[in-house]
């Protein structure tokens, strides 16, 4: 079957400026601050992740970007408009996809689909939805029998049916198996690729890295990082290169070819490690080192830290209610 592109095309303020742009985001329920003065941008044909652990302020964000909640102060705009102000213009513009699926319990899938398509100008077509979200032997299921990995995978249907340029997505394979995960994950991809600005919010560190170009981590209603997964798990180990070689090479000799300021140690037999800010050059210099000793350097690697190792660094190791 034909793939459709998911977007009507990008008009308007969307193409000449941020999807959404969040300045200033301020929200406190009773004396307690849920969010305390966010900025961030989503430019159009990107994936934003916001990360964050339980209680963090992710949804309350994600609620006064979609026009659900008003801020106490700061400012948002979605698609040049005021979310809350211009929200009848804005609603037919964007796409969101509820973790609770939202939908009737005894709506068949099929039928739940086909209404959100109603309501859309120019709907993508609710079978093809169905089949690329693996849910055509489901469409006749009532809504309550579906499995929670199903019930996720009908709301992003119902989310993407009526070809949104922004799009929301809370928690979107929470449930599903690695098959099903992987099927969603291509669909949101496919979304960047036709033009579509893609909000997630995600517990699933692989996920976030997988899918996003952005990723922002807030805690207690604060950034505590931004930047691409690259430059977020790069931050704080670009500074160790290590690698093999016979034991007891003088690392001295290495000091000295390398330029000020960096150190050279051999931590255990056979395995060395360079410390200092590792670029191209210095590592030609020390691969080319070896080489003029006729010494053949094994298992090269610039230490990197995962996501996860990042995330809980920042928002701490403890569990959260």
């Amino acid at each position: 079957m034909n793939s459709p592109s998911y977007a009507p095309g990008v008009t308007g303020a969307a193409a000449t400026g941020p999807a959404l742009s969040v300045r200033g985001l301020v929200k406190r329920f009773g004396e307690t601050t849920a969010v305390g003065g966010l900025d961030f941008e989503l430019q159009t044909g990107e994936i934003l992740a916001i990360l964050g652990p339980n209680g963090a302020g992710k949804t309350t964000t994600v609620e006064i970007c979609e026009g659900f909640a008003a801020p106490d102060a700061g400012e948002v705009t979605l698609l040049g408009l005021d979310p809350i102000a211009d929200n009848e213009a804005v609603r037919s513009r964007i796409g969101v996809m509820l973790q609770g699926g939202g939908a009737y319990p005894g709506a068949r899938a099929g039928e739940m689909l086909a209404l959100c398509a109603a309501y859309s100008a120019d709907p993508i077509d609710p079978d093809w939805l169905l089949q690329n979200l693996g849910l055509v032997d489901a469409q006749r299921t009532p809504y309550r029998r579906l499995s929670g990995g199903q019930q996720q995978r009908l709301a992003l249907g119902c989310a993407l049916v009526g070809r949104p340029e922004v799009v929301f997505l809370d928690e979107p394979t929470a449930g599903m198996d690695a098959h099903a995960r992987i099927m969603v994950w291509e669909l949101i991809d496919r979304l960047r690729s036709d033009g579509v600005s893609v909000l997630l919010t995600t517990h699933l560190m692989d996920e976030a890295e997988e899918l996003a170009d952005q990723l922002l981590i807030i805690d207690h209603g604060v950034e505590v990082a931004k930047g691409s997964p690259a430059e977020l798990t790069s931050r704080g180990a670009e500074n160790e290169l290590r690698f093999h070689a016979p034991r007891g090479l003088d690392m001295k000799l290495l000091e000295a070819v390398l330029p000020e300021g960096y150190s050279c140690q051999e931590f255990s037999p056979g395995g060395y490690l360079v410390t200092g800010h590792v670029t191209p050059r210095v590592l030609a210099t020390v691969v080319g080192w070896c080489a003029d000793i006729d010494v053949l350097a094994t298992d090269l690697q610039v230490e990197t830290r995962s996501l996860e190792d990042v995330f809980l660094d920042l928002t701490g190791r403890g569990i959260r209610e």
